[in-house]
């Protein structure tokens, strides 16, 4: 029983069955915000989602922190206010957003450890609606820690993504554009600007560019709006045989007073305590939109990690030395330390040189403007290009020299 009601019917099964026309079913699902709400119920938060259409669907928890966790293939969010259906104490945020290609997630952030009671879809035979009831009650924190965790399902083991990458070129560079956030966590935000959708923006000019200018192969992490854990980034890139990966953001920090273009490179000790902070906010988005890091690290392969950044490390430096500069001469409006480091995970593959452009700051008037202008974007995109080019030829003629 334990185990069916964390999975909670992931009802491919029930779906088909329906006796509904397939008009019906085409297109998303769509939430019926009257009649939806996440209410106070019996000592726990009790979860009500009427939606036009039954849906497969699942339901877990993770920790650390506590949250509630549901998928679905698939409803679309857009337009739904989410602090409209928190009418518990119980909680103390939610969030809903693409997840995967195909697949939407809801996470409900509990106000501590809470068990999954019962779960259930009922279908409305005439009109053809489904009604999704979640309903957790209180547990001890070891009786939580131990039901926690995503279920395993074929649909999940593996990564999806919108375009596979394709196998590496020979002798040809393989340019790896990362743009930051997306699907479930939209990143910085500035009215309605978005910082996952101005990254998503930027990287496919960026890859414009590159294609025509340069010899490059380039290949995306994401070309939609749709969510991928920082360890789905760093295997897009390996699997695209990666010689350069490059992570693209635009954030934003309390009263704007950061301003300005920074590239960022792996370090164990960040340069500074904002860069420590910024680390640590883009690393927080997978335990935002649901991911469970737990950490699996292992001795022998760390050591061999070690030895790999080696080589490594002086080259992602030199990398974003290029960066800074190529950025510099085609648009000016460097932070004033342009270059910094700090733990990011996304910058973690041992063997590809990484580097993380924070393009600008959208908490900053001035940063705001120029991120939005598509002709400031494609100054950049020239001196990052440029900077490319550079790299490359030196990287390459470094590696002939110490093979002789």
């Amino acid at each position: 029983m334990s185990s069916f009601i964390r999975i909670c019917a992931f009802a491919m099964a029930l779906v088909l069955a329906l006796p509904l026309r397939a008009e019906m079913l085409s297109g998303l699902a769509r939430l019926d915000l009257s009649q939806s709400a996440i209410v106070d119920a019996k000592g726990g938060p009790d979860l009500t989602l009427a939606l036009s259409q039954p849906v497969p669907w699942r339901a877990f928890t993770l920790a650390d922190p506590p949250r509630l966790v549901l998928d679905f293939r698939e409803v679309d969010w857009r337009g739904v206010p989410a602090w409209d259906l928190l009418q518990t104490t119980h909680a103390t945020g939610l969030r809903m957003g693409a997840f995967r290609p195909g697949w939407s997630r809801l996470v409900v952030d509990l106000a501590g450890p809470y068990a999954i009671s019962s779960a259930s879809m009922q279908t409305g035979s005439l009109t053809g609606a489904a009604v999704v009831r979640v309903s957790l009650n209180p547990t001890d924190e070891a009786s939580f820690q131990a039901q926690a965790g995503a279920p395993d399902g074929a649909e999940w083991g593996a990564l999806e993504q919108s375009s596979p990458p394709p196998p590496p070129n020979g002798d040809r560079f393989t340019i790896v554009l990362d743009p930051g956030h997306g699907g479930i966590d939209p990143g910085a935000q500035s009215g309605d600007i978005t910082e996952a959708a101005l990254m998503l923006t930027f990287a496919r000019e960026l890859k414009d560019v590159l294609l025509r200018r340069t010899d490059f192969d380039v290949v995306l992490t994401r070309n939609a709006d749709i969510f991928v854990p920082l360890d789905g980034r760093i295997t897009l890139a390996r699997a695209a045989g990666a010689d350069v990966f490059l992570s693209l953001h635009a954030d934003a920090v309390s009263a704007g007073r950061a301003t300005g273009a920074t590239i960022y490179t792996l370090s164990e000790t960040a340069s500074d305590e904002a860069a420590a902070a910024l680390a640590e906010r883009h690393d927080r988005a997978d335990l935002l939109a649901g991911v469970d890091l737990s950490d699996q690290d292992d001795v022998v392969a760390g050591v061999l990690m070690d030895i790999a950044r080696l080589d490594t490390d002086p080259r992602s430096s030199a990398l974003a030395d290029a960066l800074a500069q190529g950025i510099g001469n085609t648009v000016g409006g460097l932070h004033k330390r342009p270059r910094q480091s700090a733990g990011f995970s996304v910058l973690r593959a041992p063997d590809v040189p990484s580097a993380l452009i924070e393009l600008g700051f959208l908490s900053s008037d001035v940063d705001r403007d120029r991120l939005t202008s598509p002709e400031w974007r494609a100054k950049v995109a020239e001196g990052i290009v440029s900077a490319l080019q550079i790299w490359a030829a030196e990287d390459t003629a470094r590696a002939g020299l110490l093979r002789r």
